[in-house]
């Protein structure tokens, strides 16, 4: 296998994971925070894997601009999810 099938295969594992597993967690917690909850210890967890992730991993994506779109969707959900999480916590504490 050469390094570039190699490449090839982790990114479309990363790419699996995003699309089978985090971005369906992460819309469920984006309801959750929409209906004004807050988010528990296992959510704030998982978006730092998640953020962790994306970070370690920005390299490999800058290899693929075809999947410049889906990334910066996903991205932008998870502004959203901890900005209104965040939002959702002060408005908890008044």
């Amino acid at each position: 296998m050469s390094e570039s099938d190699k490449e090839e295969g982790i990114a479309l594992t990363l790419l699996n994971r995003l699309t089978e597993v985090r971005l369906p967690r992460a819309l469920a917690i984006k309801e959750q925070v929409d209906r004004g909850e807050v988010l528990d210890e296992s959510e704030i967890a998982f978006l730092e894997r998640v953020f962790e992730d994306a970070v370690a991993n920005q390299s490999r994506w800058e290899k693929h601009p075809e999947l410049a779109e889906v990334i910066s969707k996903v991205a932008a959900l998870y502004n959203e999810i901890t900005a209104k999480a965040l939002e959702n916590e002060k408005n908890s504490k008044s």
